[in-house]
């Protein structure tokens, strides 16, 4: 009976390393990107290099912002019997989050970004993300 239970339960043990990193590099990540975006906000003219930066900044800041929280939602709604989610799997999705948001950003610069837009660009990574999912060998939750 008890070699049953050891069997069903994941070892999470050979994980926890990679969560601890990933959680690090969510920290750098925002850290630099949020650090980056207040010295480039208050020291910099809006021209076309600090533009980029501001995109590049931006990025990092979102990405590492986002990525404790989706990894979180990844191990709360995720199944049990798949044990602690992928390290590559929780950054994929946060960064797709950081892609959604400089691409609002990029679009609301000559004005063109509206909810039908956003929405449009948020269902179209969704359903990659999906996508990516089924050809890993995840079943698509219903």
């Amino acid at each position: 009976m008890d070699a049953m239970k050891r069997s069903r339960q994941p070892d999470s043990s050979p994980a926890l390393p990679e969560q601890a990193a990933l959680i690090v590099a969510a920290l750098l990540m925002a850290v630099a990107g949020w650090v980056g975006l207040w010295m480039l906000i208050t020291t910099m003219l809006p021209t076309a290099f600090p533009r980029w930066m501001f995109f590049v900044f931006l990025y990092l800041a979102v990405t590492g912002t986002v990525l404790p929280f989706v990894r979180y939602l990844n191990a709360r709604f995720g199944r049990a019997e798949d044990g602690p989610p992928a390290m590559g799997v929780v950054l994929r999705q946060s960064i797709w989050v950081g892609l959604f948001v400089v691409a609002c950003a990029w679009l609301q610069i000559p004005r063109v970004l509206n909810p039908v837009i956003a929405l449009i660009l948020a269902l179209s990574l969704i359903v990659i993300e999906w996508f990516l999912h089924m050809r890993e060998g995840g079943q698509p939750e219903s």
